[in-house]
């Protein structure tokens, strides 16, 4: 069972497949991902990379995405930055209930 907080950001047909969308939710700016086998993703819409930059606009490939302004390789699932560079995204926990999409706060 799933506890935690989840707010609604909207509706599964708003979120096109391999195309990032930016939330808002509070304070958090948040990059939401659908992969073309249907799984979600969200996470913190801020690249680790020192001068870092979104993350909304990357190139989705499987469940990776590829930083749009350094290219670096994001693990969606993780959030770990791929070797051979170094780094880590917040996640936060993201689900699709009766045509909504929800992320965990």
């Amino acid at each position: 069972m799933e506890t935690g907080t989840y707010i609604t950001v909207g509706n599964e047909h708003e979120f096109l497949s391999q195309l990032g969308r930016v939330v808002q939710i509070g304070d958090r700016e948040i990059a939401v991902f659908r992969t073309s086998d249907h799984q979600w993703f969200a996470l913190e819409n801020k690249s680790p990379h020192p001068k870092g930059g979104p993350l909304a606009e990357a190139i989705v490939s499987g469940h990776y995405i590829y930083d749009p302004l350094y290219d670096w390789k994001i693990e969606l699932s993780t959030g770990l930055v791929q070797a051979p560079d170094k780094g880590q995204v917040r996640i936060y926990p993201v689900r699709a209930v009766d045509g909504k999409v929800e992320v965990g706060v």
